[in-house]
């Protein structure tokens, strides 16, 4: 009874060795000032593109590239001021991405692609300092995941707006129906992406009850309804695919994710079954099967891109920084963008970069943040096939490097402070007792 009474304290007494360890631990760990989301945000906003489909009130494109560009220097700035000591959290991902930056530069001094190519370098150096600044608060929590779901929302909530204000701009006939950005210029590949990666994150969160299902809903519902009108193939599949090995990744640990999985499997069966000829048409969207073959007329442009002719400098550092595009048509492809831009050197820093994270992912321990990490890769990883974005600053880095900070080991927590020992004076007469 001593013995229990000696570890476990007097009852309703403080543990003063607990109390001691959080202290501890919080000094080491600093808190994420809410100016972090603001600084997310910015990036989220510069990543947003200047071309797309025409809006209800027309914006040129020289004021949408001022608003983007002004929202990363001012992301740069206050993520400095946050961050004024210059703390940063040891990061592969953001090293491998500062190499990345070195082809680029090389290959943009020599003025192919223009003195855009140099802005770009410019953009891309300011972004991934910006993440520099923020890896300070990189622990492996969930923060960033919910500044991530809030402002993604928000742009989609946009998009909502202008489908409202103008229904035939939001969908007009040169997308083939498809439901584009009336307010801000945005395309249905882009707005399949951020519903996708949103609906995934926010499944994740509820199966480990860091939402309730209220909230839940108010994300999923409205975000699956716009997936569902831009008729993106490539989102949807992402986000499927993800979404199934990060759920496999919690299945041995986790209830909820056994449920999930058995219910998705029985859902999926019954819609393969019963809506099996809508699901085809949504998905051929109305092109033919040698159309689909050719995904929409990409592999010619794929084709070109390789058989043109390239120097041995070309071939290693690329072409420098474009607009991700060959001969006038979009490249859609972060591997061949890469390539034609950065050059062989750059495909090995983007593969090094996905391979160590998808590694990392892989040796670390059931998590939630470890099944998120898991989701954003495996979705970044498939929509690469048919996407650009990869090797300059974009939306799927962002992604990318929400994994990076969901698999960043939290600061050790330092030893708990011994208890001071209080020296009382001894009186003279006592001591001099001691000593006779």
């Amino acid at each position: 009874m001593s013995q229990d009474l000696r570890r476990t304290g007097l009852p309703g007494a403080a543990d003063t060795r607990d109390t001691a360890g959080r202290a501890a631990t919080a000094g080491t760990r600093p808190a994420t000032p809410k100016l972090v989301g603001t600084v997310w945000g910015l990036l989220i906003l510069n990543t947003l593109g200047s071309a797309g489909a025409e809006t209800v009130i027309p914006l040129p494109r020289s004021l949408i590239q001022v608003v983007t560009m002004g929202a990363l220097v001012a992301a740069f700035t206050l993520a400095l001021a946050l961050n004024t000591r210059l703390r940063i959290h040891a990061s592969a991902f953001l090293l491998l991405l500062t190499l990345l930056l070195v082809p680029s530069v090389i290959s943009s001094l020599q003025l192919v692609s223009g003195f855009g190519a140099l802005f770009r370098c410019t953009r891309f150096a300011l972004f991934i300092g910006t993440l520099w600044l923020l890896s300070r608060w990189w622990d492996g929590s969930e923060t960033f995941v919910r500044h991530h779901i809030r402002i993604y929302f928000a742009v989609l909530g946009s998009v909502a707006a202008g489908a409202l204000i103008s229904p035939g701009a939001a969908m007009p006939d040169v997308y083939g129906g498809r439901l584009v950005g009336a307010l801000w210029p945005l395309t249905p590949p882009q707005i399949g992406q951020y519903a996708a990666v949103i609906i995934g994150l926010t499944v994740l969160l509820l199966m480990g009850r860091r939402t309730d299902r209220v909230s839940a809903a108010v994300i999923i519902v409205p975000s699956l309804v716009l997936l569902a009108l831009t008729h993106t193939r490539t989102a949807t599949l992402g986000m499927l695919v993800g979404l199934a090995l990060a759920i496999g990744s919690l299945v041995l640990t986790s209830a909820a994710a056994r449920r999930f999985f058995t219910w998705s499997v029985v859902v999926a069966a019954v819609a393969a079954v019963g809506f099996a000829p809508l699901l085809r048409a949504w998905f051929l969207r109305g092109q033919s099967q040698e159309y689909l073959t050719s995904l929409t007329g990409r592999a010619k442009v794929w084709d070109a891109l390789l058989a043109a002719p390239r120097t041995t400098a070309e071939k290693l550092f690329g072409m420098g920084l474009g607009d991700k595009s060959f001969g006038g048509l979009p490249i859609d492809n972060s591997w061949l963008a890469v390539y034609h831009e950065q050059g062989w050197i750059g495909i090995t820093l983007v593969a090094a970069l996905v391979t160590i994270l998808g590694a990392v992912a892989l040796l670390r321990p059931p998590s939630l943040a470890r099944a998120c990490a898991i989701f954003l890769i495996s979705y970044c990883a498939i929509a690469s096939y048919t996407e650009a974005g990869l090797g300059d600053a974009s939306p799927y880095l962002l992604h990318l490097a929400l994994a990076a900070s969901l698999l960043a080991a939290p600061p050790a927590a330092a030893p708990p402070a011994k208890p001071a020992v209080s020296r009382r004076r001894i009186p003279r007469w006592a001591q001099d007792r001691r000593r006779s």
